[in-house]
């Protein structure tokens, strides 16, 4: 008798289950400045003008691929992390086992500003298609022992038109 109440429970269990009703999406979506035209660009958008851009603007070239009309490129720099300070250490503790005794006794204290080194990672990817090219940029931070402390999209107006900018810069293919 359990045991057909057990399947009829575990069915049930398992039709709670729920598919999400749309992926996740990144937020804040890229400015309408990250998408535009080609046919627009005088001189034209290419990647090898895309790749100078972004080199002039500091960043390493991490990736192309031709074929898909993709650069990735990052750039990082030092900065300081202004996150609350680590919680002081005090330990007062005891041990005896079978061979011996022993006492630890330890304390910590930290005197110093709040802020903490750190390192913040700007991350572009930059799509030539046929019609339109797409700019997609976001930054962390790491703190100086390598923890994520800050993540998110920055594919703001005034990066992208900035970029934009600096491929039209750019010089010619056979110059």
């Amino acid at each position: 008798m359990w045991r057909g109440a057990g399947v009829v429970l575990l069915a049930l269990l398992a039709g709670c289950q729920a598919v999400p009703s749309q992926l996740p999406v990144g937020e804040p979506a890229p400015a309408e400045a990250c998408r535009w035209e080609r046919s627009s660009d005088v001189p034209p958008v290419t990647l090898n003008r895309v790749v100078a851009a972004l080199e002039a603007d500091g960043f390493l070239i991490r990736h192309t691929e031709a074929a898909l009309g993709l650069v990735s490129a990052e750039r990082s720099e030092r900065t300081v992390f202004h996150g609350a300070p680590e919680p002081d250490i005090f330990v007062l503790g005891g041990s005896r086992s079978r061979f011996g005794h022993g006492v630890f006794i330890g304390g910590g204290f930290g005197v110093g500003v709040l802020d903490d080194e750190a390192t913040e990672i700007q991350r572009v990817s930059v799509v030539v298609g046929a019609d339109t090219v797409r700019v997609s940029r976001d930054i962390q931070l790491f703190d100086w022992r390598g923890e994520l402390r800050r993540s998110r999209t920055a594919s703001d107006a005034s990066f992208c038109r900035e970029l934009h900018d600096a491929i039209r810069r750019q010089p010619g293919e056979g110059a």
